[in-house]
């Protein structure tokens, strides 16, 4: 397995005894949409109407989920909070 998905969470930042490892993948692509599914699962199960893409991302930064990958070259790093902000503008509009 070339990539690793970690899980850390925004709120026990920097405690990595609050991290998981969510999978390991032959693909990046693959690593990326679980990362990619873990971000889209708190921030809809979070949102209320009438919320603030900025309200929401606020939350999640708090208190989310923070995938991270593993492995491969550095130009495959995935952002969860750079996908977060601007999953909070689509879903907020």
């Amino acid at each position: 397995m070339k990539y690793q998905l970690y899980v850390d969470d925004n709120y026990d930042y920097m405690e990595e005894d609050e991290r998981y490892l969510a999978g390991k993948f032959d693909k990046l692509e693959e690593a990326i949409a679980i990362a990619k599914q873990i971000v889209d699962d708190y921030l809809l199960a979070n949102f209320k109407a009438g919320m603030s893409a900025e309200e929401l991302y606020s939350m999640y930064t708090e208190f989310g989920e923070d995938p991270f990958i593993v492995g491969g070259p550095p130009e495959s790093t995935f952002s969860a909070w750079s996908y977060a902000m601007e999953r909070c503008e689509e879903i907020c509009r």
